[in-house]
């Protein structure tokens, strides 16, 4: 084996843990023990390798997570903080904030009906990265199918059935979603 390959390797495993551990305090120097690096090589090779820095890559995954948690209109945004990761209310909204493009609650709020296969949701709704374009909050925007065009809303059924691309992405104002109701 190479020796960048074998660097490849060792940070797989600090980014496997941050993965698998992302609601855990998971600190620099722990994730540079696990890639057996010093810290400063480890932060250094992580952003080269990985385009961002141990540090947001963490956040962009516990936020990811977040997201999923909160498209539960039932969900209390705190309980979501907490259960991810975060230590307080203020540092999830701030980093949801700074990742998503809006508060946590508005995220929840906002209605967005997407019954689709998970595969399409999941990249449609990832949080970007640093210097990448955020998501708006509003309007919301609503999966079109055949199905769903006659009732406009998606079921479990259609969402399995929908033949949903961002092209069929339809959005929904307060206007028009006053129409669809009346």
């Amino acid at each position: 084996m190479s020796a960048a390959e074998n660097q490849n390797r060792r940070l797989l495993r600090a980014r496997d843990a941050m993965d698998r551990d992302y609601a855990q305090r998971l600190d620099l120097p722990a994730l540079a023990r696990l890639a057996h690096m010093s810290e400063g090589h480890f932060s250094r090779t992580f952003r080269a390798t990985f385009g961002e820095t141990p540090h947001h890559y963490l956040q962009r995954r516990r936020i990811e997570r977040a997201m999923a948690l909160l498209r539960d209109p039932r969900s209390a945004v705190t309980e979501v903080g907490l259960r991810v990761g975060f230590d307080s209310l203020g540092a999830f909204s701030r980093a949801f904030r700074a990742i998503v493009g809006v508060a946590p609650s508005q995220y929840r709020d906002r209605g967005l009906v997407a019954r689709a296969p998970s595969c399409f949701v999941k990249a449609w709704l990832r949080p970007v990265g640093p210097g990448e374009k955020a998501v708006t909050a509003t309007p919301a925007t609503r999966i079109s199918t055949p199905e769903t065009a006659a009732t406009g809303t998606a079921t479990p059924e259609t969402a399995a059935t929908g033949t949903a691309t961002p092209e069929t992405l339809t959005t929904v104002t307060p206007a028009t979603a006053a129409r669809e109701t009346a």
